[in-house]
């Protein structure tokens, strides 16, 4: 404690009132004559405030007009680590008792400071990010519409009894133990159906706080991230509020989430990915410039520079560090300035020095007014105490919550001291795993050391200590705590309109999609397979005629296997399109990035280039060598109805892949659907039974091998003028006998319809199972 004596609380400065202004605080040195009173608003209050060691890093003044509007002068530094503030002879103490924050309307917050007389005084301030001109001269500007646009709303977040449950079919993959699952839920047996993961969690946190979730693996910390982060809506229990209003769609595009593996395209460049985030997510009314610079100041406060152009990597590819890629995480996270930022592991994978660097940026973005909440498994020393609060989790239950400086004190209180030094964060996890060896344990506890239920017992025991010591006192404070102003609960409720235009968003997809798959648009792989098969059949077929029945066969043949060959590959080329996407299409429709929509007319029309350019390529060669018809009309033809079944096809496959969204099931169902469409595609039975003849109608390969025959052949061409029956009318040969040459083209309607079909009901499918995915 330190008595600090101030002369202030002058709004008679305002009004020319005091002419005595050489001194106002010795301890400060501030001479009012250097503010320029023509610019001080009328019926203003001035109160300064000295330097707030992690708070605000700076002196200066709060000027609190009656217009509710606030103003900033920022002073010269001075090693004053106390609040000063307007009471001669008031005792104070430093800023880590500060007890309580509310929001008044247009600043960040109010400070409960606690004197030697028992009283609270509310202390208006703003966070360091209101305050980024600290240089030595006073100079009053009104930055409060701006700072209120461009930074994030505050968010304070309380969550109260939080119990998640599931199946336990969900929670074992054993098949008896899903049976018997099954069977007790249909007996009503919902205590033996369900399996609880977290069992009555009770927390608040603040503005400017880093709370950190700790505990064994499998505690139940991820799970609680993912109910904060509205990522997890089923089978919760509890009460969980932002700014005292429930969660609502219109918190998506507020809450930034890093999920532990880093959901990131592997072909996009470090910059790459942050420039079409940014072009995304940031306001409309923001300049591509301005986009760019954003981009540029998170490369550098990330020290990204190095790996700016390296891709990002992962799995087979080879691309940055797992450091980097985390910051990378980050960076596309806090772009946009998110109120609320969740990060699952964010250190895991990390060595100590850049854990820690990663800490110290989280430490910086607090500051500027975000709320962060982060699971960490094991911290160091150093990193422990960057952490403003902690909760401890074992076996779902919570066995601490508090300040994280105060774990050791309040253990310490229930006799659970280390013997030895030892990591604040190691000696937690062995509290919540029940491992208390070199840890002294209180002498009334009955269980004795070294039997089989001991670290249960150990762990049932802090688990009680929590609910009779910590749990009452969090939920007073948060039954207690102001209520959150209007306006800031109004905020929160507003869903934030599209950045851009379907127009803008289709064009920045497109560009980002084609340039993570024209890797494998332009595969050389995928070429020589095209030329090869082309070139082999061109040799196979080689000037191939109908002049006879067994040569027209052949001919007809190579067309059905053409028409095989292209609608295989375009499946196979799209069954595996959404499920591989899947992760990276779940997190960008969470955070509400881009209508989904876009995304899928992005895709389909870009995965067409590689739909159109091979099997163009494919005709141009066998066209020429199999010895079919030498007309332009014809080839075109031709090309365009092969054209046709693949985008066709390709539609097909979108529509497995959309409706399972599972690799292995969208390609079990693509072989079944294609051996299907194969059999009654009119080459192998052509005289199908009438019960069964509907599945012909269902097989685009049917419509698609009934057009490539009439592009190619007339019903009045003769062949077999060589027998002894003379010339016949192709029509007559038992090839198309289900195949009216002249009939016209309407395959092509009946294909455009389909290729149309498929597409419209593949978006549904994938809208459906994205809504009710979780990553």
């Amino acid at each position: 404690m330190n008595k600090v004596c101030c002369l202030t609380c002058l709004w008679h400065v305002s009004q020319k009132k005091l002419h005595n202004t050489d001194v106002v605080c010795e301890e400060l040195k501030i001479n009012l004559s250097q503010v320029n009173k023509k610019h001080v608003p009328h019926q203003t209050r001035l109160y300064f405030f000295g330097h707030i060691g992690k708070l605000f890093g700076g002196h200066f003044l709060l000027v609190k007009h009656h217009s509710k509007h606030n103003i900033i002068l920022p002073i010269a530094a001075h090693p004053i680590s106390l609040l000063v503030f307007c009471l001669t002879g008031m005792e104070i103490r430093r800023e880590d008792e500060i007890e309580d924050m509310s929001m008044s309307p247009q600043t960040m917050g109010s400070m409960q400071i606690a004197g030697s007389n028992g009283f609270g005084h509310n202390i208006e301030f703003m966070s360091q990010a209101y305050l980024r001109n600290r240089y030595s001269e006073i100079d009053i500007k009104d930055e409060s519409s701006n700072a209120n646009k461009d930074r994030p709303l505050p968010v304070f977040l309380k969550f109260e009894d939080v119990k998640v449950k599931v199946r336990n079919g969900q929670a074992s993959s054993n098949p008896v133990k899903v049976v018997v699952s099954k069977v007790s839920s249909q007996l009503n047996m919902d205590q033996d159906s369900h399996k609880y993961i977290l069992k009555g969690i009770t927390g608040s946190i603040g503005p400017g706080e880093i709370l950190a979730l700790m505990g064994p693996s499998g505690s139940g910390k991820t799970t609680l991230l993912k109910v904060i982060g509205g990522r997890l809506l089923d089978n919760v229990k509890g009460k969980i509020t932002y700014n005292d209003i429930p969660y609502n769609p219109a918190l998506k595009r507020r809450i930034g989430f890093v999920t532990q593996d880093d959901v990131l395209f592997p072909q996009l460049t470090v910059e790459e990915t942050l420039i079409f985030s940014a072009f995304l997510r940031l306001p409309n009314n923001m300049s591509p410039k301005e986009k760019r610079e954003r981009v540029e100041m998170i490369v550098k406060e990330l020290n990204l520079e190095r790996c700016r152009h390296t891709r990002i990597g992962g799995g087979f590819v080879k691309g940055v560090s797992g450091g980097e890629r985390k910051r990378t995480s980050i960076g596309y996270e806090i772009l946009v300035d998110p109120s609320l930022l969740l990060l699952d592991e964010p250190t895991s994978g990390l060595d100590s020095t850049a854990a820690n660097r990663l800490l110290m940026i989280l430490q910086g973005l607090a500051k500027a007014g975000r709320t962060i909440i982060t699971t960490i498994h094991q911290p160091s020393s150093r990193m422990f105490h960057m952490f403003d609060k902690l909760l401890l989790i074992s076996e779902g239950y919570p066995v601490y919550y508090g300040k994280a400086r105060e774990t050791m004190e309040y253990f310490s209180s229930l006799q659970f001291v280390p013997e030895i030094p030892m990591n604040p964060a190691e000696f937690l996890l062995d509290l919540a795993t029940g491992q208390v060896h070199d840890i002294s344990v209180p002498e009334d506890f009955s269980v004795p050391q070294g039997s089989p239920d001991f670290e249960k017992a150990i762990v049932k025991y802090l688990q009680l200590k929590y609910k009779t010591h910590l749990e009452p006192k969090e939920k007073e404070e948060n039954h207690k705590t102001t209520k959150t102003p209007e306006h800031l609960q109004v905020a929160i409720q507003l869903k934030k309109d599209w950045t851009m235009s379907w127009w803008e968003q289709f064009l920045i997809l497109c560009n980002r999609t084609y340039r993570e798959r024209c890797r494998d648009y332009f595969d050389k792989l995928r070429f020589v397979q095209s030329v090869g098969v082309a070139v082999l059949l061109g040799l196979l077929w080689w000037k191939s005629k109908t002049d006879t029945e067994a040569h027209l066969r052949d001919q007809v043949g190579l067309m059905f296997y053409t028409c095989i060959f292209w609608t295989s590959s375009s499946i196979f080329g799209a069954v595996y399109v959404f499920p591989f996407e899947k992760i990276y299409l779940v997190k960008e429709r969470k955070a509400d990035m881009y209508r989904l929509s876009v995304y899928y007319v992005c895709s389909t029309l870009c995965d067409m280039v590689a739909h159109v350019l091979y099997p163009t390529f494919f005709m141009i060669i066998l066209y020429f060598m199999a010895g079919f018809k030498r007309t332009i009309p014809c080839f075109f033809l031709t090309l365009f109805a092969i054209l046709l079944i693949a985008i066709t096809s390709q539609g097909a496959g979108e529509l497995f892949g959309a409706a399972v969204l599972s690799i292995k099931r969208a390609g079990m169902i693509a072989s079944l659907v294609l051996m299907l469409f194969l059999l009654t595609g009119g080459y192998y039975v052509q005289h199908i039974p009438k019960f069964m003849q509907w599945l012909k109608y269902l097989s685009f390969m049917y419509y698609g091998f009934r057009l490539l025959l009439k592009v190619q052949y007339e019903g009045d061409d003769l062949y077999e003028c060589e027998s002894k029956e003379g010339c016949r009318p192709l029509q007559s040969s038992p090839s198309f006998d289900t195949v009216n040459l002249n009939g016209g083209l309407e395959e092509v309607w009946v294909l455009l319809a389909m290729a149309l079909g498929y597409r419209l009901c593949a978006y549904f499918c994938l809208r459906r199972r994205i809504s009710v995915s979780n990553i």
